[in-house]
Formats: C-alpha cells, structure tokens, sequence
C-alpha cells in the first residue's frame, strides 16, 4: 500500500477526494494534470482497492474505497513530522 502511496500525484487525488465522489475532470483541473494522466492514477488506486468508481450514464464517480487510508496517511505525515 505504501508503495501505491508513496507518488505525490496519487497524494493529491486521494486528499481532494476526501471531500466526496468526484469525476476526472474534477480532478484534473484540482490536481492540475492530464486527464489521461489522471484516469492512469485512478486505475492503480482502484486496482490497489483504494478508491472505488460508480457509473452515472457515461460519467465516473471516484472516491475513496476505504476511509481508513486517510487515517494511515495521517499518522504517517505526523510521523515524518515529529522526528
């Protein structure tokens, strides 16, 4: 999980999608990144059970699949910030 954790993209993409479901354009223009580019973060986080996407016509909801990652990111930041 670290590993899929540990690039700054996917970083960003799972702290904007804290605040609900979110389609890729959303997330492009919040994370400033290619929709392709996007759409290829997404795919390593839903195949890593990170986040988890719903269809609504031709549109894509992704959010997150486990709220607990954010709890893991969480301690992990206050510990790389108490040492």
């Amino acid at each position: 999980m670290y590993k899929v954790l540990g690039d700054k993209n996917r970083l960003r993409i799972l702290l904007f999608l804290q605040s609900g479901e979110k389609n890729v354009t959303a997330i492009a223009n919040h994370v400033e990144m290619e929709q392709s580019a996007v759409s290829h973060q997404l795919k390593l986080l839903r195949d890593n059970k990170i986040v988890a996407a719903r269809r609504d016509g031709k549109i894509i909801y992704y959010a997150l699949a486990d709220h607990h990652v954010l709890d893991i990111l969480q301690q992990t930041f206050e510990h790389v910030l108490h040492n």
